[in-house]
């Protein structure tokens, strides 16, 4: 394993466990997509963050699945939820599981993390573990300035950034990667805030954001997401 990829892994296992609370404004965003998942059906969610998801999930009768490369991460879903083998430590570019095992894959807040290689391999990957017809959904950072969020190792003095992103989208960059494998169901931004816990001035925050970002205007800016929902279509790349 390349050095910059075990730097990448070191900063997910850091916000995975010891950093968790960083998740905590999360959920406004994962109600967003728990709505959108059908009851009876096999969804895969990669990159577990704080379990919200999947107990969401559960709770619409889902058949909810996880997928982390930490493994402390996994054991405590497992032992929070009972998920047992449906939760399992891997990398989404070579994913443990059958051809056609899923109805949905989720991947919040995941992609921009991953480099080109692992991008490419990613999404073959949720191209084959998804049934004909399967959906693959999720969100991305909307329109991300990197450079904004670079920081500086006081040991070494490398430069990386600090959430461990690789990529920045827009709409049109988004829609053109999903494109080659996958049915273009929704690419739009979307503006996610947990209203539960956040103060009187985040939500007024919110609100105006939200009201500009229906008008078309504003940039890049905290709990702004570019959305997807595409299909697995036949002949894929």
């Amino acid at each position: 394993m390349r050095s910059s990829s075990i730097g990448q892994e070191k900063i997910w296992e850091h916000f995975q466990n010891e950093g968790i609370d960083s998740f905590s404004q999360s959920r406004g965003r994962l109600e967003f997509l728990a709505r959108r998942l059908s009851p009876a059906t096999r969804v895969l969610n990669i990159g577990v963050g704080n379990g919200v998801l999947e107990s969401l999930a559960m709770n619409k009768d889902v058949e909810i699945w996880s997928l982390d490369p930490s493994e402390r991460a996994i054991d405590r879903l497992r032992q929070s939820l009972g998920v047992e083998e449906r939760a399992q430590v891997g990398y989404s570019q070579a994913m443990p599981f059958a051809d056609s095992h899923f109805d949905a894959v989720v991947m919040s807040e995941v992609l921009e993390h991953l480099d080109d290689a692992t991008l490419e391999a990613t999404l073959d990957e949720v191209y084959r573990v998804l049934r004909a017809g399967g959906l693959f959904m999720g969100t991305v950072p909307a329109r991300e300035n990197l450079a904004d969020s670079l920081v500086v190792c006081p040991d070494c003095g490398v430069q990386f950034h600090r959430w461990g992103h690789k990529h920045s989208f827009d709409i049109d960059r988004l829609t053109t990667i999903l494109t080659g494998r996958f049915s273009i169901g929704e690419v739009s931004e979307r503006f996610f805030i947990d209203w539960e816990s956040v103060g009187w001035w985040r939500k007024l925050q919110g609100i105006i954001k939200k009201l500009l970002s229906w008008r078309g205007i504003g940039t890049y800016g905290a709990c702004r997401n570019i959305f997807f929902l595409v299909q697995k279509t036949a002949g894929g790349k």
